[in-house]
């Protein structure tokens, strides 16, 4: 699956021998993840080929001549659809030289030097334990040297992952975004925008009944159980007042595997929230708070009356969906590191035999929409565990997995309706652009 790679602008800078060159902004899950040349792209896809071949999607060539505004749109647009293209070969996607460069690229943006520092990783609880890591190790890095402190199982680590979680008033959280396995935490939480803002570490599945793949480690139940809690209290999962009860009488008895049985009955255990925001359903302009997991979308819609409305979307009759940029940047040459002004998901829906799209605007689109792929992933897993006669290549955050599903049974997510941009160009050395994420 694609990573959500893009380059919504692009600026002219002058170079130390009078001419100019244009540095591409790199942004990864709608925040600014590296400025890069096109120069050092060419190179790295250079290096790339000497290891991978011509299985490699294509580069945009050399300009010789001085590049109009349109070519240099192009230009943009194609280097995008490089990088995304990239990223669903998990091979390249583990790769020393696709990870070095990414690496290096991230340090020199944000002008940190390699060197021991100190890292703060907030588990479920709310308690923080300290790790020490250089400021280059990647999240993937960083994990293995959590795991190892408090004791998690290396074969579990598949199941948990790092966040950007904030922190806010009255004791809410909010999870900004998921570190990529090749994402430097400590860079990404420093040049971070947002305020109060943490490495948190979380379970990372959609699918509940995965937690019986985690029952034998006591670090991974306790970690389980610990973010069971903080959903509960965070009103994320919502229990009966019966099952709220049960459950309150098991945690003083600290009766941790009951206490999870019960759990995975409560309504939207194990599904990740997201801030309240807008819809276009039943009509434009509805307040919605949503709640995804379990192969659902779950939506509380407040109506122009104030009335709500609980409306479920189920992943199996999703057929597609695509973030959109909807504004432009402001203070370019300043500290503008995110996406989230504007951001919309809209997915086509299969309603009474007809399909529709319906248009979600949230600052976490592109959370939404990993989520949405983690869904599928699972889908996918459980699929092939039951039609064992034929392969799919699944690839999930740099580690491939072969499983086997009938071709037929394959649903098609990749069509998506062509968006007209509603992007400004800011400045003639500056491209905007609509941001097309085709997931699958």
């Amino acid at each position: 699956m694609k990573m959500h790679f893009c380059i919504p602008v692009s600026q002219q800078r002058p170079d130390a021998l009078g001419g100019r060159y244009v540095l591409y902004s790199v942004y990864l899950d709608g925040f600014l993840f590296c400025k890069v040349r096109y120069s050092q792209l060419h190179g790295w896809n250079e290096q790339l080929r000497r290891v991978f071949g011509n299985c490699l999607p294509p580069f945009p060539p050399k300009y010789y001549l001085a590049m109009t505004t349109a070519m240099a749109d192009e230009r943009r647009n194609q280097l995008e659809q490089y990088l995304q293209n990239l990223t669903s070969d998990p091979n390249v996607l583990g790769s020393d030289v696709f990870v070095e460069f990414l690496k290096l690229a991230q340090l020199n943006t944000f002008n940190v030097a390699t060197k021991k520092a100190s890292l703060d990783v907030f588990l479920p609880n709310g308690r923080s334990t300290e790790v020490e890591i250089l400021t280059s190790d990647t999240a993937e890095r960083v994990l293995e040297v959590v795991a190892h402190k408090i004791g998690l199982c290396r074969e579990l680590l598949g199941y948990f992952g790092l966040f950007l979680i904030r922190f806010c008033k009255e004791g809410k959280l909010s999870v900004v975004k998921k570190l990529a396995d090749f994402e430097l935490p400590y860079v990404s939480l420093r040049s971070s925008e947002v305020e109060s803002c943490k490495v948190g570490l979380r379970k990372w599945y959609m699918d509940p009944s995965l937690d019986a793949m985690l029952m034998d480690c006591r670090v991974a139940v306790d970690l389980l159980y610990m973010q069971a809690i903080q959903d509960i209290e965070k009103g994320w999962a919502k229990p009966t007042q019966v099952q709220r009860q049960e459950l309150e009488a098991l945690q003083k008895e600290d009766n941790q595997t009951k206490f999870l049985e019960l759990s995975r009955e409560v309504r939207h255990y194990g599904h990740m929230q997201l801030d309240p925001c807008t819809c276009d359903y039943p009509e434009p302009g509805c307040g919605a708070v949503l709640s995804v997991g379990n192969n659902e979308i779950s939506c509380c819609i407040t109506l122009p009356g104030n009335q709500t409305q609980d409306v479920i979307f189920q992943m199996n009759r999703v057929k597609c969906w695509q973030v959109t940029f909807l504004g432009t940047l402001l203070d370019l040459d300043g500290p503008q590191r995110t996406l989230n002004q504007n951001l919309e998901l809209r997915f086509q829906y299969s309603e009474e035999s007809r399909w529709q799209w319906f248009v979600i605007y949230t600052k976490q689109a592109f959370l939404l929409s990993s989520c949405l792929k983690k869904m599928i992933s699972e889908k996918m897993v459980k699929l092939a565990a039951e039609n064992p006669e034929m392969q799919i290549e699944v690839p999930e955050q740099g580690k491939s997995n072969k499983y086997h599903i009938h071709q037929s049974q394959q649903k098609d997510y990749s069509s998506f309706l062509p968006r007209t941009s509603k992007s400004k160009i800011a400045k003639d050395d500056c491209v905007f652009g609509t941001i097309k994420e085709e997931d699958l």
